[in-house]
């Protein structure tokens, strides 16, 4: 199994990682960039490929001494697992994690699909010991926007209040160009201002200073910044690798909410998307709720991602769903004293 098992641990194997994602349809946080920088905020990380079968896996230090846990972001390549030789190639990929995850101390391998939620694929997984996770890392639920269409079939399909916004947006005077590195500062001190006001966590200016020098100048993303006569009102990061763009961080200032920058920038990004020739945006996030719920509740909600439901729905996309984090457990009794401690937390934040 090892003599046909491929790590790619090396600088120089950057590039033929990012094809063989492009080639499968992968996720960008399965990207080579995504895992340096995790690397450099407290993560370690390991890629390897096993026939048609594929994971970036990254370990990352549990507080209280219990571990670690491996973690596969939108990943692996599972699509194929419904095939017989794709099943043995995954559980090839999963023995040839196991000897660095033991070394590591991992309780388990938490692993997130890129896949729509299958009864097949969640069958096929349980038999091969996995179990749904108590913890996810990344949104279960987002909106994708089809961008294959021309930009007017694209504005057609939105609803008629955030096309109005976009152009309101244009007509106010709102503009939206690329940003540098050094309007980083700037950005960042929006992320705060938006932290505060909608009260969510985020990372430290150096984190974003490093995602924008792995991905921008590469060519795989993009800091779009909204202004109007020379103020700054919104920003956002996009992402991109092969067919599909992730729309991956955005603020925006409290100030002149009125000039609806949001709208001008996301839109603003779709046609970034399109140039790098993706097919598909991703929204990134909204409430693991039924379509018939979330369209029934947005109004009266702003909790979690309720708040962002309201912005997201009217850009023309679709619901999809994933099949959730799942968890191979390797050390059963410190894996029943993360739960537990998921568990009280839970509790504690609900009071």
């Amino acid at each position: 199994m090892t003599s046909t098992t491929q790590f790619f641990d090396q600088p120089d194997d950057a590039s033929a990682w990012d094809s063989l994602v492009v080639a499968s349809g992968g996720h960008v946080l399965q990207s080579w960039a995504w895992g340096e920088l995790k690397a450099g905020f407290g993560w370690r990380v390991q890629r390897l490929k096993f026939g048609p079968a594929r994971a970036q896996v990254l370990y990352r230090s549990l507080p209280g001494g219990l571990g670690t846990i491996a973690y596969v972001p939108k990943g692996p390549v599972v699509g194929s697992v419904l095939s017989s030789g794709g099943q043995v190639a995954l559980q090839d990929l999963l023995e040839a994690i196991q000897p660095l995850a033991r070394q590591m101390r991992a309780i388990c391998l938490k692993i997130e699909p890129d896949e729509e939620n299958n009864p097949a694929l969640t069958g096929r997984l349980t038999s091969m010991g996995f179990e749904p996770s108590p913890q996810a890392v990344q949104p279960r639920r987002t909106i994708v926007v089809d961008l294959k269409d021309e930009p007017d079939a694209l504005l057609k399909r939105m609803k008629q209040k955030t096309r109005y916004n976009i152009r309101l947006a244009g007509r106010k005077g709102v503009t939206v160009r690329v940003g540098d590195e050094d309007d980083l500062p700037d950005f960042y001190h929006l992320m705060e201002t938006t932290a505060e006001r909608d009260g969510f966590g985020i990372h430290s200016q150096t984190y974003y200073d490093t995602a924008h020098r792995l991905f921008v100048p590469p060519g795989r993303g993009s800091l779009l910044l909204a202004e109007n006569e020379g103020k700054l009102l919104a920003g956002l990061v996009v992402l991109a690798i092969g067919d599909t763009a992730c729309y991956m961080y955005g603020a925006s200032s409290s100030e002149s909410r009125n000039l609806m920058p949001t709208y001008l920038l996301q839109w603003e990004a779709m046609l970034w998307a399109r140039e790098q020739g993706c097919r598909t945006y991703d929204l990134w996030g909204v409430p693991d709720e039924e379509e018939s719920t979330l369209e029934s509740d947005f109004a009266k909600r702003s909790d979690g991602l309720w708040g962002v439901y309201r912005f997201k729905r009217g850009f023309g996309g679709h619901l999809v769903r994933t099949i959730g984090a799942w968890d191979l457990v390797y050390a059963p009794l410190r894996y029943r004293l993360y739960k537990a401690a998921l568990d009280w937390l839970n509790r504690r934040q609900a009071d």
